[in-house]
């Protein structure tokens, strides 16, 4: 069991994880311009490289960690955060960011398949620990939002993404003085799933898990890296300060956050199936609301929008938690999450080009369309009895 320093810096690690990679989307419009681009959505694409690697360097992340050792891989993932922000804001052209960003997105990589099954060892409700850590991480996103606006107005965009390097770094010591060493690695340790499956039903709900994570991941992506200028759009005659758009846009991450906390409660109480097939067909009619509103209208289905967007989010780690023995955890998330996020990284390098030919109001019809095939997916996932009707594992 880890002790409660060593909790909370797991958890404070997801929010850095989501922060640094939106620091980019939030500042985008400014960066272009100092960088001589028209149009923020002709920069847009340059930050591509993070969300792939996000997703391709899942698997050797996930494989290091359980054969070399998590702590070890949590202590390089934020070193390597703190040097390549800093790295970023220092760049003196497109390429050099891009370059910049892909290495954020490779060290980024390591926390879903290391820090997740690190936290969730030996959880005693590893629902409601979920729940706590998709806090943290949207959080991370909230702040990302408020932070980047903030030091944007105050010191510029290079700000955005040196200051917080500075503190990743300095919270790379914390972690190394705090954490104590692994007595081995987990690949040395046994155990078992919680919930007794054949292994074609465990195939099919690995299969769902990557499936299912994939359109999760285009619409978090499509999302959290456009809402930003979906905003600063919609918003026109109302409010155009960034600081304020930024702040107005991390009370929706915020309030929206805590949905992962109630989900991940529900999650040791019921049967996954039905709960994530409710909240993914939920999802449609607020993208809808999305695509035409504006103002405030917009602003209310944004935040029903997040809600269901964040929600959905702890059932691929909890389903992880039922279906997969902790020894071998870090190198399973590692394939799915290459698989899913490398799908869901297209997300980030055709959102630029598909709201600049189709518009923020299609693009959030595709959205809605994208969710029934979650829901769709979901619907594959194995049958199992309530959480409280199971043996313990």
């Amino acid at each position: 069991m880890h002790k409660p320093s060593a909790i909370f810096l797991l958890n404070l690690a997801h929010a850095v994880d989501h922060m640094f990679l939106l620091i980019f989307a939030t500042a985008v419009a400014s960066i272009a311009a100092e960088f001589g681009f028209a149009r923020w959505e002709d920069l847009m694409p340059f930050g591509a490289g993070a969300f792939v690697m996000f997703g391709l360097g899942s698997l050797p992340a996930g494989r290091l960690g359980d054969l070399w050792g998590r702590r070890a891989m949590m202590i390089v993932f934020f070193f390597g955060m703190g040097a390549s922000s800093l790295l970023a804001s220092v760049a003196q052209g497109p390429w050099q960011l891009a370059a910049a960003l892909t290495a954020i997105g490779t060290f980024a990589s390591i926390y879903h398949p290391v820090g997740i099954p690190m936290l969730l060892q030996n959880a005693a409700r590893p629902g409601a620990t979920i729940g706590v850590n998709g806090l943290s991480g949207n959080l991370g996103i909230a702040v990302a939002a408020a932070l980047t606006g903030l030091l944007m107005q105050w010191f510029g965009w290079r700000a955005a993404f040196a200051v917080p390097g500075v503190a990743c770094l300095a919270l790379a010591i914390v972690f190394l003085r705090v954490v104590p060493p692994e007595t081995e690695s987990p690949a040395r340790r046994k155990g078992r799933g919680a919930v007794p499956l054949s292994r074609a039903q465990v195939a099919r709900a690995l299969a769902v898990m990557t499936l299912a994570s994939a359109t999760g991941g285009i619409l978090f992506n499509f999302t959290t890296n456009g809402n930003a200028q979906l905003l600063t759009e919609r918003f026109r005659g109302v409010m155009s300060d960034p600081a304020k758009l930024g702040l107005l846009l991390a009370s929706i991450y915020a309030i929206a956050s805590v949905a992962q906390v109630v989900v991940g409660r529900l999650i040791d109480r019921f049967s996954l199936k039905p709960l994530y097939l409710g909240i993914a067909l939920l999802q449609v009619p607020v993208l809808l609301l999305a695509s035409q509103g504006q103002g405030w209208v917009l602003y209310a289905a944004m935040l029903g929008m997040m809600i269901f967007i964040f929600g959905a989010i702890p059932f691929t780690d909890a389903m992880m938690v039922r279906y997969v023995d902790d020894h071998m955890r870090s190198r399973v998330a590692g394939v799915r999450l290459a698989v899913s996020i490398g799908i869901s990284s297209l997300a980030v390098w055709a959102l630029g080009p598909l709201v600049k030919g189709m518009g923020f109001d299609r693009v959030r019809l595709v959205l809605a369309g994208v969710s029934l095939c979650t829901a769709l997916t979901v619907l594959w996932l194995p049958s199992e009895r309530p959480v409280a009707e199971m043996a313990p594992a």
